[in-house]
């Protein structure tokens, strides 16, 4: 199969990204509006009839004072993954790119390796002896995965860790959790949840915490906590801005792509999250939490009630995104990963972003860069 790649107009994009029941919210045409610092172009692949039969969200970012790019297509392109011929597909990408002045390609094939159910996960955090979730046996495998990551590497790609260990590193994380919603009824979902979690959902209702839809305007209430957060959790806030422009460009796009929930106590906002949907992936984005009332459960009571949305729109997955790989009691996001592994899902691991330096004097220098940030 002879397949043809150019650029194409947003409408086209979006129309073949519907046609899929998953697909990245990176890999939508507005996700190029959020990224006010890097140029995007939406392209697509063409089969012999001219058919479109697969797109890509690409972001171009300039080099200082050089007309060179770093390009990046995060959790993506949208490709056929599994076809034997998979050079066919990613052969005219780079040469495409290569033409544009990129000098090195950053991609994040959307392909799962492991499972870990949520009850192995428990047993490996209460297992001394383990160190990393890379190193506990798996639930489930994916054989085509590896395979797929050979053909990579033989290809000329280079796997990344970045977005490994560490849920707030570079890049898109390599690890997540999820709830598989397909099939089931929410009362097997809900039964699904851990005693705690049940336990803290009837405790916030008791303590009068109503969870509410906001909206733009509630952004700044939602941002107040969300520095808090940062603070306590050890990452970098963004600005109030990129949240901004995050809602004004997604729900542009689609009303329901972006929405925003607030847990209220007493006329005060204890937590809030932002909740993004593209066909039936549902994702946990942005969370925030102060440290005032925990004991009214304000976490748990917004989950779930996002969860239970989530639902009522059709979601096949509810993503709450990326774990920390670490297992050990000394990390400081272990608390984020028992409070995930809660609601009974399971963990994830993809095959992580590539690179495909096309300028291996600039790319090594952009590691360098990377690596003193």
């Amino acid at each position: 199969m002879i397949l043809c790649l150019k650029t194409i107009n947003r409408d086209e994009h979006l129309a073949f990204v519907r046609t899929r029941a998953s697909v990245s919210h990176m890999q939508v045409p507005s996700w190029g509006d959020v990224k006010a610092d890097w140029r995007s172009e939406s392209l697509g692949w063409f089969d012999e009839g001219g058919r479109l039969v697969g797109v890509g969200l690409v972001l171009l970012r300039p080099l200082p004072k050089l007309k060179r790019y770093l390009a990046y297509l995060p959790e993506g392109p949208v490709i056929d993954w599994s076809a034997p011929d998979l050079e066919r597909w990613l052969e005219p990408m780079l040469a495409y790119l290569k033409g544009r002045g990129a000098f090195s390609v950053r991609m994040g094939p959307p392909v799962v390796a492991r499972r870990w159910s949520a009850a192995t996960v428990k047993a490996a955090i209460a297992d001394a002896q383990a160190r990393r979730l890379r190193e506990v046996e798996a639930t489930a495998h994916e054989p085509r995965a590896f395979d797929i990551a050979d053909r990579l590497r033989r290809m000329g790609w280079q796997q990344t860790e970045a977005g490994g260990e560490d849920v707030f590193a570079v890049g898109q994380p390599r690890y997540v959790f999820q709830v598989p919603f397909a099939g089931r009824p929410l009362q097997d979902i809900r039964r699904s949840l851990n005693q705690q979690w049940r336990r803290n959902i009837k405790k916030a209702d008791k303590a009068g915490v109503k969870v509410v839809q906001g909206g733009y305007d509630d952004l700044p209430a939602f941002y107040e906590i969300y520095v808090e957060t940062a603070e306590r959790d050890r990452f970098t806030p963004r600005p109030l801005a990129y949240f901004q422009r995050m809602w004004t460009a997604l729900t542009a796009e689609d009303p329901d792509r972006m929405r925003l929930y607030l847990a209220r106590h007493q006329n005060e906002v204890l937590a809030a999250a932002t909740m993004l949907t593209v066909g039936e992936h549902v994702w946990y984005s942005y969370g925030a939490s102060t440290s005032r009332n925990r004991e009214a459960q304000p976490n748990n009571a917004i989950q779930w009630r996002m969860m239970s949305d989530a639902h009522s729109l059709g979601a096949g997955v509810y993503d709450l995104r990326g774990i920390t790989d670490t297992l050990e009691e000394s990390n400081h996001l272990l608390g984020l990963l028992r409070f995930k592994v809660g609601t009974g899902g399971e963990a994830i691991e993809y095959l992580g972003e590539w690179n495909y330096p096309l300028s291996k004097t600039l790319h090594k220098a952009l590691g360098f860069y990377l690596s003193r940030r």
